[in-house]
């Protein structure tokens, strides 16, 4: 398939297959709250969603019902502020139930909801506030609501600012417009057996959400998107795959990443599957073995860590090593088998035992249940995918935009190229166009961009074709590949094109490597800038009898010489062209914090650029 055909292939539609599932019907209501609604009137006592309280040291389970009379509670508050249709409404949360509560109260009253990141720095979240005209904003507890105060002045349109932990926080007399979620809810009057939610949204063209991107260059931009955008994009998600009201997804991606939301909470609710919230990353491992999850949504960097660790810890013994690559290898024959790409081969006898040695473990470190682990947000590596869905914990990467709520395609149990993107999902258009760029139309494509038109028309044509800005190819079964972004690519000063990303995420298989930007634009040849990972670089610098914490001994040109041929080794299939001469090790990672990141963890490549000019310039120098 090439030029601007339109791919038709999709995966078959699990919802006509028979399956024990309880899905609502997007296509039957006018809302998300609709669809929260029904949901708790099919499955009132069923446990929805399990969240850790601190104050008892242990999870509590909640009932569907009993997240209904919390939305009651919150739509009582956002009637007590004054708060109507069309009003924005701003929420700063970890995940946990709260903000599930919170968002389908304001969806229910015909509110939009504007997510921010927990991690996001202060005046970031003032610029959303400010340039969206919230109202309202929830923020978690004391300390950041005093992280944001610093920037009170740039965020006035802001009426109300909630705080829902809010030990510390000063009296109301002191600060009027900051209040205690706590005091509010005391306030209102109980809520009765009989009382139910509002849903007061007709059309499903109303907006819902504008969430903002955490643009690589510039200030994010606002994206517009309705109810029926992301609850066509949980219909055609939950046509290419199974979702059972056994399932049990554990939250951990933010729930302000729009693939977590629509995927993670409003699937679930779709589903009458479970949410467990996580209680943080470094809690994730005891985490996934407590709640034993069957779904999973994530970024790539989880797995890439955990195959990191599983590399590292092999390095200590070769017997161990080989035992690995062998339940790997003959994983992987079977995995092609039962995709129907590959013959029975006689090694495959040995998967029982090693099933048992290997990946048996693998799986229990992941709660020991898990079916299905879906990937986006970047590309997968194709190391770490081949291993986990070799090993028999199935990886399903997709790929989407927040501009698309967020989903376009997806890999599926019967049709899983691990590297791939996957098939487009029911109801969504795909077609290579001009420059190989991927171009996508859809009932999940935004609204627009907010008090942005001109980006809008730069971004979706006059016949409804939205330009994703990836480079990408399809194979004859339909299967799309991303091969580059069209602004990243890199163009040496001999004329050749050069994809960054498929580089570094090469050269990311190496867990030294933490953080990867490969440089070179107009140059004659490539450099490379990385971060190391700190404790894998304390063995490697022992080895080489230099002080790991000493970040002069990262210049020495043996130490250079050292890791810039562990990156060639991770990118000798690549062409002769798209070879690294030259290399800057770092040790301070380039995070949220330092400007050089967004809060989605990708690169901001002009500020890295402008950053680190002395040093780019140094791996230049005579050339």
């Amino acid at each position: 398939m090439t030029g601007n055909k339109v791919s038709t292939i999709y995966s078959p539609d699990v919802r006509t297959q028979g399956l024990d599932l309880d899905l609502i019907e997007a296509a039957k209501v006018e809302s998300i709250a609709h669809i929260f609604k029904e949901r708790v009137t099919r499955s009132p006592k069923k446990i929805a969603v399990k969240d850790y309280d601190y104050s008892r040291d242990a999870w509590r389970d909640y009932t569907w019902r009993e997240l209904e009379v919390d939305v009651i509670r919150w739509q009582a508050v956002f009637r007590r502020h004054g708060l109507k249709h069309g009003d924005r409404v701003a929420i700063r949360l970890r995940n946990c139930r709260h903000w599930l509560c919170f968002d389908q109260a304001a969806l229910g009253l015909g509110l939009v909801v504007v997510p921010l990141y927990t991690a996001d720095r202060a005046d970031n979240c003032a610029y959303v506030l400010s340039h969206s005209e919230s109202r309202l904003v929830l923020v978690e507890n004391t300390e950041m609501w005093k992280d944001m105060a610093e920037v009170r002045d740039e965020f006035g349109c802001v009426e109300n600012i909630l705080v829902l932990e809010s030990e510390g926080l000063e009296s109301p007399g002191q600060t009027p417009d900051v209040k205690s979620v706590d005091s509010l809810f005391n306030e209102l009057d109980p809520v009765g057996d009989d009382g139910a939610m509002t849903c007061d949204v007709d059309d499903a063209n109303t907006l819902a959400s504008i969430v903002y991107t955490s643009g690589t260059t510039g200030r994010p931009k606002g994206v517009m998107l309705s109810h029926r955008n992301m609850m066509a994009n949980c219909d055609s998600g939950t046509a290419s795959f199974a979702v059972y009201p056994t399932d049990v997804f554990l939250s951990f991606l933010p729930l302000s990443h729009t693939l977590e939301r629509t995927v993670g909470y409003y699937v679930p609710v779709m589903a009458g599957s479970m949410i467990a919230y996580a209680r943080s990353i470094p809690d994730l491992p005891d985490d996934l073995k407590e709640i034993r999850p069957t779904m999973l949504i994530s970024v790539p960097r989880i797995f890439e860590r955990v195959y990191g660790k599983i590399q590292q810890g092999l390095e200590a013994s070769a017997f161990r090593k080989k035992l690995f690559n062998l339940a790997v290898d003959v994983g992987w024959d079977r995995f092609e088998h039962l995709q129907g790409r590959g013959p029975k081969t006689a090694r495959m006898m040995l998967w029982p035992i090693l099933d048992k040695l290997v990946s048996g473990k693998l799986a229990a470190g992941l709660g020991g249940r898990l079916r299905g682990a879906v990937s986006g947000g970047a590309p997968l590596p194709k190391a770490v995918g081949v291993a986990f869905n070799a090993l028999g914990i199935p990886i399903y990467q997709g790929y989407g935009l927040t501009e698309t709520s967020p989903s376009l395609s997806i890999n599926t149990p019967t049709h899983n190229i691990p590297w791939s993107i996957g098939l487009p999902l029911h109801g969504v258009e795909l077609k290579i166009g001009a420059e190989d760029e991927l171009l996508a139309r859809g009932e999940n494509v935004m609204l627009g961009y907010w008090r942005n038109e001109e980006a809008t028309a730069e971004l979706i044509g006059d016949d409804g074709w939205l330009h994703t800005g990836d480079c990408a190819r399809v194979d004859e079964n339909g299967f799309f590949f991303i091969t580059g972004r069209i602004k990243d690519i890199i163009v040496l000063s001999n004329g050749e094109k050069v994809p960054p990303a498929d580089m570094e995420t090469a050269i990311a298989r190496d867990a030294l490597f933490e953080q990867i930007m490969i440089v070179g634009e107009g140059r004659s040849f490539l450099s490379v800038m990385v971060v190391l990972n700190p404790e894998i670089w304390q063995r490697v610098a022992t080895s080489m009898g230099v002080s790991a914490d000493d970040s002069a001994a990262l210049n020495k040109p043996e130490v250079q010489e050292a890791l810039l041929a562990r990156v060639k080794a991770q990118i000798a299939e690549f062409p002769g062209y798209a070879r690294i001469h030259k290399i800057t090790p770092m040790l301070e990672p380039w995070t949220v914090e330092n400007g050089l990141a967004t809060p989605t963890l990708k690169l901001k490549r002009p500020a890295m650029r402008e950053r680190f000019v002395a040093e780019i310039e140094a791996m230049y120098d005579g050339h």
